[in-house]
């Protein structure tokens, strides 16, 4: 036997760092596992840094309004620069369809507190000076979200973690688990035996694997997605920029400026690329770049530095999966973040602090709602 902890996180990533940062703050001990060598080796850092609480949903929004103060008030108060940025998000509207989905999404948005508001073309130009005006109507426009270093964030979280005491195992593998009646008592892994009060699946990836060595079934798909990122260059626009517009081999694309002055951006395949293929590819270049300059042709004259692939580990309606399972209440998913991990991760980690110490509130008990494992996954994510 190995040691024994209040909590072992499977995943030390965007999820797995910051949820045991914030169970070593209330007191826990806990130990983090990872097959990887160091923190956020798998998505986190391919993440492209975007931080919204922007969503269509009750539960997603108040994660992602508590994960914006942590991103945004780090620096005050630890010291650390994680490049926080508060740049904001906009869905500029090319259609009438976009522009009343937008509005008519905004009156759930406000009622769940979000500070959202549509502003006029015009307005929109002044924010992103230059952007194709032909036919533009207007965009959604959320001042508070922005954007962060996810390599310089999931550093900083994680040297907290450890300043509270938080214990890691990387190069590790989990290869079972031990269980009396309906709790999981033991990790085990390639390196030891581990036991625990709860176990909290943050495995990314490799969260379906985790489920099924416990034979619960998780519905967890990673499907590939490529980024790049170009030179630094002066600051000449301010929010992150998401073009809702379908095409025929891309549901929609974004991309912003950093607060380095690089441009990042990203595309959503469509069908969608299932699998872990980290290998970029010829294709993406061409395919972004046309869509890319003809909403917004400044950006033609940047110099592209590099590009990457990486996950998006996806449920069947873009909700992540996370809370207590039935057969193992002890065993605890944070699971299909949808790409979202790096964004939502902070304020989940919080939230399985609360299901770990048994203090929850009422208003945890909403926010788990749309998350449960055991629902019929027939809805879906609008901004997914």
């Amino acid at each position: 036997m190995n040691g024994s902890y209040d909590c072992i996180i499977i995943g030390a990533g965007s999820v797995g760092v910051p949820a045991a940062m914030s169970m070593a703050e209330s007191g826990l001990k806990v130990r983090v596992i990872d097959e990887l060598y160091s923190p956020g080796q798998m998505n986190n850092k391919k993440a492209i840094g975007g931080i919204r609480a922007t969503h269509s949903e009750y539960g997603k929004i108040q994660i992602g309004l508590r994960s914006i103060q942590i991103f945004s008030t780090w620096k005050e108060m630890y010291g650390d620069d994680i490049g926080w940025l508060s740049n904001g998000y906009s869905f500029p509207a090319y259609n009438d369809a976009d522009e009343i989905k937008l509005n008519d999404l905004m009156i759930i948005q406000h009622k769940f507190g979000l500070n959202i508001r549509w502003i006029s073309a015009q307005e929109y130009s002044e924010l992103v000076p230059g952007i194709n005006m032909e036919g533009l109507r207007g965009a959604a426009y959320s001042p508070e979200d922005g954007s962060a270093s996810p390599l310089k964030a999931i550093s900083a979280f994680y040297f907290r973690s450890l300043e509270m005491g938080a214990e890691y195992g990387f190069g590790e593998t989990v290869t079972g688990f031990r269980t009396q009646g309906d709790r999981i008592t033991h990790v085990i892994t390639n390196k030891g035996v581990w036991a625990c009060g709860h176990v909290v699946n943050a495995a990314g990836n490799n969260a379906r694997e985790i489920g099924a060595l416990a034979d619960i079934e998780i519905p967890v798909k990673p499907d590939n997605h490529e980024g790049a990122i170009t030179e630094p260059v002066q600051r000449f626009f301010g929010p992150m920029v998401v073009d809702m517009r379908p095409a025929d081999d891309s549901l929609n694309y974004y991309f912003y400026q950093n607060d380095e002055g690089q441009v990042i951006f990203c595309i959503t395949p469509d069908p969608p690329i299932y699998g872990v293929d980290n290998d970029s590819t010829s294709y993406f270049f061409p395919q972004v770049a046309k869509r890319m300059i003809q909403l917004y042709p400044r950006l033609a004259y940047l110099k592209v530095r590099r590009s990457w692939r990486g996950q998006y580990p996806n449920t069947p309606d873009g909700f992540p999966v996370v809370g207590r399972t039935r057969d193992y209440p002890n065993f605890i998913n944070l699971a299909g973040m949808c790409g979202q991990g790096f964004m939502l991760g902070p304020g989940f980690g919080e939230l399985a602090t609360r299901i770990v110490s048994g203090d929850m509130n009422d208003n945890d008990d909403q926010i788990l709602e749309r998350f449960d494992l055991y629902r019929d996954f027939s809805g879906m994510e609008m901004f997914k």
